[in-house]
């Protein structure tokens, strides 16, 4: 689950089942509790054993976090004395278990990976801000100035369009779209090369967007792209659709859509 969330760039989800995958751990190390069993001294095998299975899945745990988490990747394959950290492949439904590193494997002093945030350095921060926002209201009265509104009236709002009926709306088939690959149009000044997945097919749109996107940032995003409008022949090829962006009169933009977490290829936006 885990390595196709990965295949399909879908990080969020990734993330939600490695989650999972801790939880579980946090669990099973919590029922061994190898602290309680540390102040036996003659449970030290099963100290050893409990203490093992609790490095071997932090190794597999690490493991599945590594493509997000680089560096601190990086400073665990040093704690564990390893080579890089490999993809560890798990039967789906199957709990956490078996032997990831060889036995006998001897593993580095631990040092700290990350520290923990400090609630007081959160409380400073939330102090900081409403400080900001009470000077911000204190001086509220500057942005009603002759030279401020000046300066909105530079950024025009676009008058809405015409009243159209709810049967009007319903023509329009907008789905949620990932950009597979975005390309250059060799040529064009405005536009890019885009293609699709919706769920059910692929599809090819030239969009405008070239000044405000680089191509290879844009693969693997979510948008919203009108699916049942006309494809339009162009001189670079055929458009097959278009995506949604935002902008002003003024050149502001453009700002592609984004859908939410959790949107997938091929839902119809409602």
């Amino acid at each position: 689950v885990i390595e196709a969330a990965y295949e399909a760039r879908d990080f969020s989800a990734a993330v939600r089942h490695i989650m999972r995958r801790a939880d579980e751990v946090n669990e099973l190390i919590h029922t061994l509790a190898p602290w309680e069993i540390a102040r036996d001294e003659t449970r030290e095998r099963e100290l050893h054993r409990a203490c093992s299975l609790g490095i071997q899945m932090f190794y597999l745990l690490s493991c599945y976090l590594k493509p997000i988490l680089p560096r601190t990747a990086a400073q665990i394959e040093d704690f564990l004395n390893l080579g890089e950290l490999g993809w560890q492949k798990q039967p789906a439904g199957q709990p956490l278990s078996g032997t990831l590193l060889p036995p006998g494997h001897v593993i580095n002093p631990y040092q700290h990976l990350m520290t923990r945030i400090d609630p007081k350095q959160i409380t400073a921060l939330i102090t900081a801000n409403q400080q900001t926002m009470q000077q911000t209201m204190n001086t509220g009265t500057e942005s009603h100035s002759p030279q401020r509104h000046g300066q909105a009236q530079q950024h025009p709002v676009a008058p809405i369009a015409e009243t159209i009926s709810i049967e009007d709306f319903g023509k329009i088939d907008l789905r949620i779209a990932r950009i597979l690959d975005a390309q250059h149009v060799p040529g064009a000044d405005k536009l890019l090369q885009l293609t699709l997945d919706i769920g059910s097919e692929q599809r090819t749109v030239f969009a405008g967007i070239k000044s405000a996107y680089d191509p290879e940032l844009l693969k693997g995003r979510l948008t919203v792209m009108v699916a049942n409008l006309a494809p339009r022949k162009m001189k670079f090829g055929l458009s097959e659709g278009m995506v949604l962006a935002a902008s002003n009169e003024n050149g502001g933009g453009p700002f592609l859509l984004a859908p939410d977490s959790g949107a997938q290829p091929g839902m119809r936006v409602k």
